[in-house]
């Protein structure tokens, strides 16, 4: 199959290779500089350290959002090919990292935090080519939160007895299988590679098929840090290949990212195994706004909460609760914030909403749009143009719902919020618990006595009081009800990645 042609503002000649093509992308407004990152035609699997080609023999086209145009095509790995994967694991576990005491595992991973650090320019732009996201967003959060979560867990990697219950000593499980998914590819893959490996673990990943590249390229990182042989081993493809892995009898644990159907899914098979699983599945979250609230800084939070990363995010705060007697006011500031938010090119650097991952996924927001106009809500949506080619969709709301209708109950996961109004404490909190998730939730008050007595009743893991989406390496990440179970972040992190032996 050929590379189809990427069209950006500049194009420099492509080098002379048979292998590669080199693209410069002009985001000097964004990055300050200008650097040429190189796409492979193709990429192979990444297992025992090395880079081969599937026995599937079969490769699928790696889609560019912002254009619709094919970055590269990636490997499809069979039953047979993460088999080799998780061979490979189990031979790393059992005859190098296992045997490594903590402090050596830290400095490997003190290693990929820093090189992570120094090409971070380069992820960067990938992670925003591969994803749509905007470029800002991947320079100014994911890559360096990625980068945080390997240099917080390096510093565990030998303290870990001081996480144990009493009279116990902590063990490692084996081999780990981690899925992913679309939204945070570099991110979710350094949430579960990293306390994997500081708790002694080897790793299997499995990126999302529609954002592969980063954690392809988190590969050569391995190989530059120089870490052992199969510690870390990617195989990339479709649905088949992430249930050859939840499958294989010699994954010890299950680390899951993703939808709650597949997360239902995997957990009815893990259910028969001996398998530890942790599961962060979707959201429904809302953010309640009272009376007493810094109102100006209230909208931005729900700027941020609901149309960051196009909306891609399973904690987004979807659902907006505003006391009546400020509704019209929180509604009206809110229009107008709105009518400035920029959709475009992901590779500039104003743009602040960018390209939705897939055309599948838009298709999906546009139907539960129209969904949410049959059932009577009232619709608003900003006057931005979109761009003519690739996946786009403008910020909207949705004012006069009701708890019953489908956009305050499915997960929509773009840039759509839903509004309701409340009178009384009470009837926000129902409302806001009034879902079948309980991933995250923002509270807006001046009042901490309000925050607290609010907080204490919220059905989620994770609450935010005067911001949104506020995110730490140190702090757990995890929900109740259909948003899984388990966490992820600071030492509830690691505690899935481990066994603890009695020691009497």
């Amino acid at each position: 199959m050929t590379k189809k042609k990427i069209t950006h503002k500049k194009v420099l000649p492509k080098k002379d290779t048979k292998k590669s093509a080199s693209f410069k992308f002009e985001y000097a407004e964004s990055l300050e500089s200008t650097k040429i990152l190189q796409i492979e035609k193709s990429y192979d699997l990444f297992i025992n350290g090395k880079f081969i080609t599937p026995k599937s023999g079969k490769y699928f086209e790696s889609i560019n959002p912002s254009n619709g145009t094919v970055l590269t095509h990636l490997s499809e790995a069979n039953e047979k090919d993460v088999d080799s994967a998780v061979q490979s694991a189990q031979r790393a576990y059992d005859n190098v990292w296992s045997k490594m005491s903590g402090s050596q595992r830290g400095r490997f991973l003190y290693r990929i935090a820093r090189i992570l650090q120094e090409r971070a320019r380069e992820f960067a732009v990938l992670e925003t080519l591969d994803g749509g996201k905007p470029i800002k967003e991947s320079r100014d959060v994911d890559i360096p939160l990625a980068a945080a979560h390997f240099f917080y867990y390096a510093g565990w990697a030998d303290k870990l007895n001081y996480i144990c219950p009493p009279l116990k000593s902590p063990q490692s499980l084996g081999v780990v299988a981690a899925i992913i998914p679309w939204n945070f590819p570099l991110l979710m893959a350094a949430w579960k590679i990293a306390p994997a490996l500081a708790a002694g673990n080897t790793v299997v990943l499995k990126p999302a098929e529609q954002t592969s590249l980063t954690a392809l390229l988190l590969a050569q990182v391995f190989q530059e840090a120089e870490l052992p042989e199969g510690v870390v081993n990617i195989v990339t493809g479709a649905g088949s290949t992430g249930a050859a892995l939840v499958a294989h009898p010699l994954t010890k644990k299950i680390a899951f990212t993703g939808s709650t159907d597949i997360g239902k899914k995997i957990a009815s098979v893990v259910a028969t195994t001996d398998k530890k699983l942790t599961l962060e599945l979707g959201g429904k979250s809302a953010q309640i706004i009272f009376e007493d609230a810094a109102i100006d800084q209230a909208v931005e939070g729900i700027v941020q909460g609901i149309f960051f990363n196009q909306g891609h995010v399973c904690c987004a705060g979807s659902r907006l609760l505003v006391e009546e007697s400020i509704s019209d006011l929180v509604i009206r500031k809110l229009k107008k914030r709105m009518e400035s938010i920029r959709v475009g090119n992901p590779l500039d650097k104003n743009t602040d909403i960018g390209a939705i991952n897939s055309k599948e996924q838009l298709e999906k927001i546009q139907s539960l749009v129209a969904l949410g106009k049959k059932e009577g809500a009232k619709y608003f949506e900003t006057s931005c143009s979109l761009p003519s080619k690739g996946f786009y969709h403008r910020p909207c709301i949705f004012t006069h719902t009701s708890v019953n209708m489908s956009i305050n109950q499915v997960e929509i996961f773009g840039p759509v919020l839903s509004i309701q109004s409340f009178r009384t404490p009470d009837e926000a909190i129902k409302k806001a618990n009034d879902t079948p998730y309980g991933l995250a939730a923002g509270i807006w008050s001046e009042k901490s006595s309000k925050i607290h007595n609010t907080s204490r009743q919220l059905k989620a893991g994770v609450i935010w009081c005067n911001t949104y989406n506020k995110f730490d390496p140190c702090s757990p990440f995890g929900g109740y009800k259909e948003s899984g179970y388990g966490r992820e972040g600071g030492i509830l992190g690691l505690l899935p990645y481990l066994n603890f032996k009695d020691t009497v």
